[in-house]
């Protein structure tokens, strides 16, 4: 295929530099994904793991909106699911796309979902108090805390990393913590 998207940031091999197939990509991740993306997450997605340029993919997200291959699911967000014909290009043209290509952006948006969803579900403050950091960590259900961790730390950079850890592992962390409280002297 021709180069017809720019191509500031995109790998030069198994990179995507048409504008086509971003928008096959998209259809596809979308399909795969089966459930509302925030376009910002897909665009740099797409951009951090050079697969394509972050402007591109921003067009071929309003391009599939306008030609209805993809809907809006809420704007508060920002975030678009598949439509019936949007899964329809994906399902055709899937295999016009490298294998690499449609793995690496699949796991790439898993991810970064699964941090988005982690994100929504947890609040997480950096405090000073008495000359001290501290960071909270609360995972919500419904918007209430089920969970809450305070730590003293040495500094903002290590409450940052940590924060980083928490949203990166918020799903294991609770399971993980209920299961040591709970467990016997015999286990």
């Amino acid at each position: 295929m021709d180069k017809d998207a720019a191509s500031a940031g995109v790998q030069p091999i198994g990179g995507l530099f048409s504008t086509a197939e971003i928008k096959i990509l998209i259809c596809y991740i979308l399909h795969t994904v089966n459930e509302p993306v925030p376009a910002n997450l897909l665009t740099n997605t797409l951009h951090y793991e050079g697969i394509a340029n972050a402007f591109e993919v921003s067009d071929s997200i309003s391009l599939l909106e306008k030609s209805g291959h993809i809907a809006i699911a809420d704007k508060n967000d920002d975030s678009y699911i598949i439509t019936k014909s949007g899964s329809d290009v994906a399902k055709t043209l899937r295999d016009s796309l490298s294998y690499n290509v449609k793995q690496r952006a699949c796991a790439a948006a898993l991810k970064m979902l699964a941090r988005f969803k982690n994100a929504r579900d947890t609040d997480i403050k950096i405090t000073h108090e008495e000359e001290r950091t501290y960071i909270t960590c609360s995972a919500l259900d419904r918007g209430a805390p089920f969970l809450s961790i305070k730590l003293l730390v040495g500094d903002d950079t290590q409450a940052l990393a940590i924060k980083e850890k928490f949203l990166n592992n918020a799903a294991e962390i609770y399971p993980a913590i209920i299961q040591m409280l709970t467990k016997t002297d015999e286990e």
